[in-house]
C-alpha cells in the first residue's frame, strides 16, 4: 500500500459536515493572467470558524490545484492529558469577525513570503472531545518547501494573533480551566 492510499483511508473515515454557516471564501490579490499552465483558476482564501466537526479531507480538497505538486495540511486535535491531568475534551470561543479578520491578515501575510495558490483555515468552535480535530490548515503550492514553510508560520501566527479561547474540561467532577495563550502578543502585554 503506498502512502498516499494510507492518507486516503485515513481521511476517508471522516464524516460528512452537517450544514453549517458559510465559509468567508475571497479570491487572494489581483487576478492571475492566464498563463499556458494557470487557466482560470484564481488564488483563493477559505476561511471558516464552526461549531461541526471538522473534515480534513473536505479542508485538503479545497486546496488543491492541477496547478500544485504540494498539499501542506496542519492538523491540530484534543490530546487527553495536560499536566497530569486527564482532558476529556476543548472548548473553543473567539470573537468571530475579529477571528476572521486577523486570519485574513495570515493570508496576507503567507501570499507575501511564499509562492501559494490555495490557503484553507477551519476552526471548530464548542466542544471538542479528545482526539477530534480543532483547527485544519491546508495549503497548496507548486513545490513542497513553500507549502511546508507557510502552514508551520500560518498556525504559529494564528496562536500568536487570533482571538480564539481555549478551556480544558477534566475527567474530575465540574472541574476545567481556560487557558491562556503563551504564544499570544497580548498575554505578554499584561505580565
Amino acid at each position: 500500500m503506498s502512502s498516499l492510499e494510507i492518507s486516503s483511508s485515513c481521511c476517508s473515515q471522516e464524516t460528512k459536515l452537517p450544514s453549517s454557516p458559510p465559509s468567508v471564501e475571497a479570491s487572494a490579490g489581483e487576478p492571475l493572467e492566464k498563463g499556458v499552465n494557470e487557466g482560470d483558476e484564481k488564488s483563493k482564501d477559505v476561511i471558516k470558524f464552526t461549531a461541526e466537526k471538522l473534515s480534513v479531507e473536505e479542508v485538503s480538497q479545497l486546496v488543491t490545484s492541477p496547478l500544485c505538486g504540494a498539499v501542506s495540511l496542519f492538523v491540530g486535535t484534543t490530546r487527553n492529558n495536560f499536566e497530569g491531568k486527564k482532558v476529556v475534551s476543548l472548548e473553543y470561543e473567539a470573537y468571530v469577525p475579529m477571528a476572521e479578520n486577523e486570519v485574513r491578515r495570515i493570508c496576507s501575510d503567507m501570499r507575501q513570503k511564499w509562492p501559494v495558490r490555495h490557503i484553507a483555515v477551519f476552526h471548530r468552535l464548542g466542544l471538542v472531545p479528545v482526539s477530534e480535530a480543532s483547527i485544519v490548515i491546508a495549503v497548496s503550492s507548486a513545490h513542497r518547501a513553500a507549502s511546508l514553510e507557510a502552514v508551520s508560520y500560518a498556525i504559529d501566527a494564528l496562536k500568536a494573533k487570533v482571538p480564539i479561547w481555549k478551556k480544558e474540561m477534566y475527567e474530575e467532577p465540574s472541574s476545567s480551566s481556560w487557558k491562556r495563550n503563551k504564544e499570544c502578543f497580548w498575554a505578554t502585554a499584561s505580565d
